[in-house]
């Protein structure tokens, strides 16, 4: 999954990046709405991050005008506040969640969970296609039986095309939902990546085709 945390407290942000380049996640940071509403307007996220006091200005606004704009990424907002009128604030402006500081980790990597559960419309933890089941919280595949062990990148690449079966994920946009803007990588490191997978699919329904010109594409016998 891909990320985007707002947050201007250099530790928390260094914590919480941390933790979820642990847990396999690509993860960009802004400082500030500005530089926010640049990564967002830009970037392909799963999911926002977002801290409501900020150098700028309110997070608030930034979550307004997300929602103004029809944006339908899932938005979990950390906040100080623990005023019921301001958590209910926060959810009638269009915060999925929220997070009291200070959080632990865990309860905020559950919470991430759940909310992406929730926009996938699902809430089974094991997805299943043909003899391939894949536990994307567990980071746990299983291929005709056989527990496969995948790096956290693999992992990601292997949920997005599993979340899609049937659809063509062009080269650039596996880039910019597997790498962070800080990352320099080009297009070859996506072809690496996808050597790697369809060697541990060796043998299963699934194939990983190639589409000239346009990119990949999960299929199924």
């Amino acid at each position: 999954m891909k990320f985007l945390l707002v947050e201007d407290n250099p530790d928390l942000a260094k914590a919480v990046c941390d933790r979820m380049h642990l847990d396999g996640h690509t993860i960009d940071h802004a400082e500030n709405i500005s530089d926010a509403i640049g990564f967002s307007e830009t970037g392909d996220y799963d999911l926002i991050l977002l801290d409501i006091m900020l150098p700028d200005g309110d997070g608030r606004s930034f979550l307004k005008r997300h929602r103004d704009q029809k944006r339908d990424t899932p938005v979990i907002v950390l906040t100080a506040r623990s005023q019921v009128s301001d958590r209910i604030s926060m959810l009638d402006l269009g915060a999925d969640d929220y997070v009291t500081k200070p959080f632990d980790h865990e309860e905020l990597q559950a919470r991430c969970r759940a909310v992406l559960r929730r926009k996938a419309g699902t809430a089974q933890s094991v997805l299943q296609i043909k003899d391939v089941s894949f536990n994307p919280v567990a980071g746990v595949v299983t291929v005709c039986g056989k527990t496969i062990n995948l790096r956290n990148r693999e992992l990601r690449l292997l949920e997005l095309l599993f979340n899609a079966p049937g659809q063509i994920f062009p080269k650039q946009k596996l880039v910019d939902r597997l790498f962070s803007y800080e990352e320099d990588v080009s297009e070859n490191a996506v072809e690496v990546y996808i050597a790697r997978l369809r060697k541990h699919l060796e043998g299963s329904a699934l194939k990983i085709t190639t589409h000239r010109g346009l990119g990949y594409r999960l299929d199924h016998d």
